[in-house]
């Protein structure tokens, strides 16, 4: 132990001497692993991001989408096809067991009118369930009702930031707002919620009841998707298969042929979300690993250069008993110091990197205790690796030769 204390020493004395040489040569591990932390941190952020977004879907949600994503060979969107019916809804109410919440969903977007304000807004046509389903919470008023959707009554719950924009602050409940030219008087105003999966904003929203939106607005008889949510994440994959096998036989959809509807669990949408996150991080943290090797190889080219240099000093620690081991372990501690020095600074620089972003661009990071540990191992042996070879170059120099050297 003593030994490498020592050895540790003369290894900073011989990176001191050459103090421009050695910060230079540290640069391209600390940008290496500076750009590992931030690429790292921007993939966390990412996926946490992504968790957050996937719980304001609520608990256990299952998404019916009318339409496949990909029928017959053509790609389709979401929502495309008028697929899913009212008499969908009320199977699935009755014939599957395990649902707690079902509601229908229809989506529009107009311009919403109240006094002399107007704004451009997202308008869901849905059941009261949706509400539970969603976990939405009231600021003030109170949800409209079944019997609302029994008679399509002109009535109204308004988000946020719709509220604001009309309302600036002075309270919503009891306001009347137009779509149209049909009147919809506000019942109550939701909880702020945030952004969506798409980035857009889940307060710029005015929910109605959806057979107010299907016959007062839109004119349609079908639903662009279903909302349900199961009573447990354990019988998801089997409420799944159910209301696959329900709405086949609705639809009459022959074996072999392809369904015209697409369900989504809160499962299946995260990970392929998480899935595309990673893609990124895992090129960026790639690009920023070629980054750290050529540091590496920085790092060999200079201690080959000072092996050239230090060869007197080498032959003259030998010709006073240091081993072959002694002159190897010497120099492999002076590679493995110049890279792990680097890797802490890059570490630093590369949360600073992160800070930044995140104050700058509103970019989401996070920098875990993990990647930190898994960059700076990660450069500790870039130097063992790359310093290996000037180190057994130095410890294989002939004493006699070395000696002579001038």
């Amino acid at each position: 132990m003593l030994r490498f204390w020592a050895a540790l020493r003369i290894a900073f004395r011989a990176l001191l001497r050459n103090k421009t040489r050695a910060a230079l040569t540290m640069l391209g591990v600390i940008f290496g692993v500076g750009a590992v932390i931030t690429t790292v941190s921007l993939g966390d952020g990412a996926r946490r991001v992504i968790h957050q977004q996937i719980a304001t879907m609520g608990e256990n949600v299952m998404l019916i989408f009318a339409g496949n994503f990909s029928r017959g060979g053509v790609s389709y969107g979401f929502g495309t096809m008028p697929t899913l019916t009212p008499e969908d809804l009320e199977a699935i109410r009755r014939e599957i067991p395990g649902v707690r919440n079902v509601s229908p969903e229809v989506r529009t977007s107009r311009q919403v009118i109240a006094g002399g304000q107007n704004a451009y807004t997202t308008i869901y046509g849905v059941s009261p369930e949706y509400f539970a389903i969603r976990g939405w919470k009231l600021k003030e008023g109170e949800f409209f009702t079944d019997n609302d959707v029994r008679r399509a009554a002109k009535v109204a719950v308004i988000g946020k930031t719709l509220s604001e924009e009309l309302f600036a602050g002075s309270g919503a409940v009891g306001q009347v707002v137009r779509v149209g030219n049909v009147p919809f008087v506000i019942v109550g105003e939701l909880q702020p919620k945030g952004m969506s999966l798409g980035g857009s904003d889940y307060d710029d929203c005015l929910i109605v009841p959806y057979t107010s939106a299907m016959k007062r607005l839109l004119g349609v008889t079908s639903f662009r998707a279903i909302n349900l949510q199961a009573e447990s994440m354990d019988i998801m994959p089997a409420v799944q298969e159910q209301v696959t096998s329900l709405l086949r036989q609705l639809h009459k959809i022959p074996p072999g042929r392809e369904d015209d509807f697409t369900i989504r669990s809160q499962e299946e949408i995260m990970s392929a979300m998480t899935a595309t996150a990673d893609t990124m991080r895992y090129l960026l943290a790639g690009v920023a690993v070629v980054s750290l090797l050529v540091g590496g190889i920085g790092i060999m080219n200079i201690m080959l250069v000072s092996v050239t240099e230090r060869t007197r000093e080498i032959g003259i620690r030998m010709a006073m008993g240091a081993r072959t081991r002694d002159v190897l372990a010497q120099f492999l501690i002076e590679a493995v110091t110049l890279s792990c020095t680097g890797g802490v600074i890059g570490i630093l620089v590369g949360i600073i990197a992160s800070k930044v972003l995140t104050a700058a661009k509103g970019w989401p990071t996070l920098t875990s205790p993990e990647a930190m540990i898994v960059a700076f191992l990660f450069s500790a042996a870039v130097g063992i690796f790359f310093g290996f070879y000037p180190a057994r170059k130095a410890s294989q120099l002939d004493p006699i030769e070395a000696l002579r050297y001038e």
